[in-house]
Order: C-alpha cells, then sequence, then structure tokens
C-alpha cells in the first residue's frame, strides 16, 4: 500500500464520536482545542438534518466543545450545495425542520408545492401523513426525489426513531422511485465538505464510529479513516465488512497527538 501524506485536515462524525447521549466523550474537548490550536482546517459533520449548524455550535458549546459554525457540516448544507450546482435557482417541496429549509433558502430556492423541481426529505420529528402524501403525488407528477441521509433510524433517550431512510422506503415503494441521497456515505458529502474548508482528499482524515457511513464515505472519497470504539461498531463488527477502516482506535482521545 503507498504511503500517505501527513494529515493536515480533519473531518470527523459527531454522535458516537465526539458526544454520546448529550454527554462529551473523554478527550473530544483536547481534540477540538489542538485542532484550533493549531490552526488546522477541520469540519465537524453529522447526518443528521433537523438543525442549523448555529443550533448545533450552541449545543456543542453547552456541553463545553467549542466548535465555530462554519466548522460544522451537516447533511443538510451538503444537499443545499448539491442543488445549487444541480439546478440553481430552483424549487423544492420539502419535508423537513429548519436545518434543511434554513440551507434551501439560503441558496436562493424557493420553496412550494405548486410543480417543484424537487421533492426534498430530510428529518423532522412529526412526519405528517399529509406531507408525505403531497411528496408522493408531485414525484409521480414529475418531481425529482432527493433525500438528506439514508439512515433508518435515529437515537432518543427512549430508544431508536424513524429516520429520513425509513421514510424515504416509504415514498420509494409508493411511487417506484428512489431518491438520491446526499448525506453519508456518499462521498459528496465528504468532497463538499472537503471543499468548503478548501482541503484536499489525499492529506485528510475522516473520524466515525459507523463502518456503513463513516468509514465507507471516507474511504470512497480517498481519505484517511479512523474507526473509533465509542459509537455503534464494536471490533466483531468490523470483519463483518468487504473493507476496512485505515486504523481502529478506543476512543477520540487517541488521535489528539496525531493532529
Amino acid at each position: 500500500m503507498a504511503e500517505r501524506k501527513p494529515i493536515e485536515s480533519w473531518l470527523t462524525d459527531m454522535d458516537g464520536v465526539l458526544i454520546h447521549e448529550g454527554v462529551p466523550i473523554p478527550g473530544a474537548d483536547a481534540f477540538i482545542t489542538k485542532l484550533r490550536d493549531t490552526g488546522k482546517p477541520f469540519l465537524v459533520l453529522t447526518n443528521n438534518s433537523i438543525y442549523t449548524a448555529r443550533d448545533l455550535h450552541a449545543r456543542l458549546a453547552r456541553m463545553g466543545l467549542d466548535v465555530p459554525v462554519q466548522n460544522i457540516w451537516t447533511s443538510a448544507l451538503a444537499t443545499a450545495r448539491f442543488l445549487d450546482d444541480q439546478r440553481p435557482g430552483g424549487t423544492a417541496y420539502v419535508i423537513g425542520e429548519a436545518g434543511l429549509t434554513t440551507a434551501l433558502h439560503d441558496i436562493g430556492y424557493v420553496l412550494t408545492d405548486h410543480d417543484p423541481d424537487y421533492v426534498v426529505l430530510g428529518e423532522t420529528r412529526t412526519y405528517s401523513f399529509e406531507a408525505l402524501t403531497k411528496a408522493i403525488r408531485l414525484i409521480n407528477a414529475g418531481a425529482r426525489f432527493i433525500c438528506t441521509n439514508p439512515d433508518e433510524t435515529g437515537p432518543s433517550t427512549e430508544g431508536p426513531l424513524p429516520a429520513a431512510g425509513s421514510v424515504a422506503a416509504l415514498i420509494t415503494k409508493a411511487t417506484g422511485k428512489a431518491p438520491y441521497f446526499a448525506g453519508k456515505p456518499n462521498p459528496l458529502m465528504m468532497r463538499t465538505g472537503l471543499n468548503a474548508i478548501g482541503a484536499h482528499s489525499e492529506t485528510s482524515a475522516m473520524i466515525g464510529d459507523r463502518m456503513d457511513t463513516d468509514v465507507l464515505a471516507g474511504l470512497e472519497a480517498g481519505m484517511e479513516t479512523f474507526l473509533v470504539l465509542t459509537g455503534v461498531t464494536t471490533p466483531a463488527d468490523i470483519d463483518r465488512y468487504p473493507f476496512r477502516p485505515s486504523s481502529v482506535v478506543d476512543s477520540i482521545a487517541d488521535l489528539v497527538d496525531r493532529i
């Protein structure tokens, strides 16, 4: 295997890497602080499209993690960047919350239920049968189907919640149309994120707790990959996949000295 160039930029997943159930994982603060002190480009990523980057900055700050707004990259922002590239100034019917609607407003999209160019599906705490019916009819009428991410469930204190991927499957079943997923593991999310901070894949690393999203997305984007064992993936899970991370570490604390 060819030797990789030194890591100059870092991308890291949020849940399971930096925080777990609203509590910082030991070493997360030291990792973020060292990134900021050294001035190395970095992004904190999440497939969750509910929150804006400003919302997430405030939530992380309450946990003691000081991550600037410009260093947060969500599937909603990746989706907006994709749509702005594909059809600038377009129209969309959106099922989602402020993270998604704000991102689309910021690129100049008009949100409408009248003959939109796209139906864009993201997470929301209150999926409406009426909204899903409208989405199905618009897709059947010709609107292109976009989904922020393929995650089937999301975490909550009461247990798993259905996420965008599960709802997308319902719409696909009703329309026969599969969506284009903008978030992880699509390397598009990594590449648009790298572009946002002026970084290059050959000198960047991705840290994640999931083989099927974080590691796969980093691998396909040409980045060095680190799997941490503080989230959903266990050591026994790794060999189930036909690909491997560059390195496996116990937690984010083990990577502070790599910066």
